[in-house]
């Protein structure tokens, strides 16, 4: 038996609530397949049926990352046990875990368990700031165990998960970033896109019909050069507020 991680988490935040959940499989030989390198796919271990894999994934709009989805249904389950985990920036997480059960199952993964987590919005940082923070650790925490002894009980119900069909509407948000001046050619940012929206020899430009407004770039610029548009951010934010501004919780579904 081994674990994997099966991870899209562009600026890590999702990457942080895996890490969390992953504690309670400690024993085991763990392995992470990053949908972020748009190379994953050349190279894919082979999954059998008693290997537990998490499959996580931030939601965008109350769906899941298409980007995500694509590389997903290239990885064969073998009937592999999955545990579906979606971070939202506490707002709503809507159709996505249904989306990622669906794609999953296609994929031939076993879903057998699902969280839905929250985490620092990507792009308006004052929603759930912080989080997942210690309550929220606490609480993952005793989600991982519930779901250990879930799958060591070997159930064969149907998961459920909330979401509707048809999937929310979602084209994508108009903040893309750019560059400016103190840009310094590095090329981290190129390198690190997940949809190669940057090109390599001109890292100051940014391909907004390429571009998922996953944030990376933003996250991984040593000298802070790349950045969103101040009056449409402000905009986003007030859009936003109500719907964000109370603590939103995290779920399980077993």
């Amino acid at each position: 038996m081994a674990f994997y991680t099966i991870l899209f988490s562009p600026c890590g935040r999702t990457r942080r609530i895996a890490e969390i959940l992953e504690r309670e499989w400690k024993e085991e030989q763990r392995i992470c397949i990053d949908l972020c390198d748009p190379q994953v796919t050349k190279s894919l271990p082979y999954f059998k049926e008693d290997d537990t894999c998490i499959i996580a994934m931030p939601s965008y709009g109350g769906r899941a990352p298409q980007t995500a989805l694509q590389r997903l249904r290239v990885i064969q389950g073998n009937h592999a046990s999955a545990i579906l985990v979606c971070s939202y920036g506490n707002r709503a997480y809507e159709d996505t875990l249904l989306e990622m059960k669906e794609c999953a199952q296609e994929s031939g993964f076993v879903c057998r368990a699902a969280i839905a987590a929250v985490a620092e919005h990507s792009i308006l940082h004052q929603y759930g700031a912080g989080r997942p923070d210690a309550q929220d650790t606490q609480e993952l925490n005793v989600f991982a165990r519930q779901i250990r002894e879930h799958l060591e009980k070997d159930a064969a119900c149907e998961l459920q998960v909330t979401g509707n069909h048809p999937y929310k509407p979602y084209n994508g948000v108009p903040l893309k970033p750019s560059a400016n001046q103190s840009c310094m050619q590095c090329g981290q940012c190129a390198a690190q896109c997940p949809v190669q929206a940057i090109p390599i020899k001109h890292p100051e430009k940014t391909d907004t019909d390429r571009c998922i407004s996953c944030m990376r770039c933003i996250a991984v610029c040593p000298v802070h050069a790349r950045s969103l548009n101040k009056l449409l951010l402000a905009v986003s934010v007030r859009k936003l507020h109500k719907a964000c501004v109370t603590r939103k919780s995290n779920d399980l579904f077993l």
